[in-house]
């Protein structure tokens, strides 16, 4: 689910296209807009703070077979929430090749596009370095 929620809405509509399947489902609770609490750690092991509030979209569906699919992504896209979740619901009901092919090109391209601000962000880091000298005082 977790790569479905962090997949561009524009690679989920590519890849559905591909699918090309036609597909019946009820909405269990349509796509509404709301709040979450995101919460951080001061260097990933202090103790738990509210970094702030951000803007998700959920939904809940289920397919004519019982499947049922759900869905979270951040943001304010209704239409992104609903492809995830009728991902989520056809990878219940039936895991097969195109699906889990569709899953691996969404994985590696968020895994190409940490790797890229990876590198943007260590192309910025300084190094400060003292020497003994201008830590004990002497000029």
């Amino acid at each position: 689910m977790g790569v479905l929620a962090r997949t561009p809405r524009d690679e989920l509509e590519a890849a559905w296209a591909e699918l090309a399947e036609e597909v019946s489902f009820e909405w269990l609770r349509a796509p509404r807009i709301g709040l979450v609490m995101v919460r951080g750690r001061i260097g990933a092991t202090g103790r738990p703070f509210n970094l702030g509030e951000m803007t998700v979209t959920d939904c809940m569906l289920r397919l004519t077979d019982g499947a049922v699919g759900y869905a979270c992504v951040a943001g304010r896209d209704p239409r992104r929430a609903e492809l995830a979740a009728l991902f989520d619901a056809l990878l219940q009901r039936k895991p097969g090749s195109r699906l889990d092919a569709a899953i691996a090109l969404f994985r590696s391209k968020q895994d190409e596009r940490r790797e890229t601000a990876n590198c943007k962000a260590a192309s910025t880091k300084v190094e400060f370095f003292a020497s003994n000298a201008e830590r004990s005082g002497a000029p």
